[in-house]
């Protein structure tokens, strides 16, 4: 009996290693159209200020790339980028300026997201589960039109900043069996102090896989990203969300 049970474990290990992929180098880039909502409110001895985001369709250009390698004690790398814009209209005080009814605002926001990940499953059972960390890079750049910077009128207003924001990562993934069609997901996600940023992602792709060497493929999906930033400690308040439909071309190497 115990020959039976070590055979049997010899095959499905075999089998798991036959199926995961020892070093891949996957990448990817296409458009995200989406369609920013929210505001962003300011509060200070009595003095009150909002900004309120234009519900405008943007596009945006995404691009990841995922590398993995064969050395399990060293986590697996995976990189992001996108380039968020919007356009609003702010009206009243802010700390550093005063703004007249509905002047004209924009946001930039370029991510940049490094992470670090482990592969829970490979490819078991066409199931692949991976768990990480996520640094995300964000350069954000503000400007207003037209607004009062002290005694001056009739001033343009911009500022620009670059922060890092650790988050949780979990990403799961299904290939469907006798097709090269796959299912995906992954989040983003981090809550403290009553402010919470989250970053999903849900989309199915196919793999055409009549090169050799390089495996191009389509993919398609659903992404939303969320900003809540409201503390006590702060005087300024973001509560942003981008959602929309993404596409784009992938590479399998």
């Amino acid at each position: 009996m115990k020959k039976i049970v070590q055979s049997c474990i010899s095959v499905a290990l075999v089998a798991t290693f036959a199926n995961a992929d020892m070093s891949r180098v996957e990448m990817g880039a296409g458009v995200w159209q989406q369609t920013p909502k929210g505001d962003i409110t300011y509060s200070d001895n009595g003095g009150t200020g909002s900004d309120g985001v234009n519900e405008k369709e943007e596009n945006s250009n995404y691009a990841w790339m995922l590398i993995k390698h064969p050395i399990p004690v060293l986590p697996n790398i995976r990189l992001e980028y996108v380039n968020l814009e919007s356009t609003g209209k702010a009206t009243g005080s802010f700390e550093e300026f005063t703004a007249p009814i509905d002047t004209p605002t924009s946001l930039k926001m370029k991510q940049f997201d490094i992470i670090p990940y482990y592969n829970i499953l490979d490819n078991t059972g066409w199931t692949t589960l991976d768990i990480g960390l996520d640094a995300k890079v964000v350069s954000l750049d503000y400007a207003a039109q037209g607004v009062t910077i002290g005694a001056l009128a009739s001033q343009n207003y911009s500022d620009s900043v670059t922060i890092v924001i650790p988050m949780g990562y979990l990403r799961a993934r299904v290939e469907i069996p006798a097709t090269n069609i796959g299912l995906e997901a992954d989040v983003k996600y981090v809550t403290y102090d009553g402010s919470t940023i989250s970053d999903m992602r849900a989309k199915i792709d196919y793999t055409l896989d009549f090169f050799p060497v390089v495996q191009p493929a389509l993919e398609m999906g659903y992404r939303t990203q969320k900003i809540d930033i409201s503390s006590t400690d702060v005087k300024s308040a973001i509560n942003i969300e981008y959602s929309g439909l993404y596409a784009g071309l992938m590479l399998r190497f």
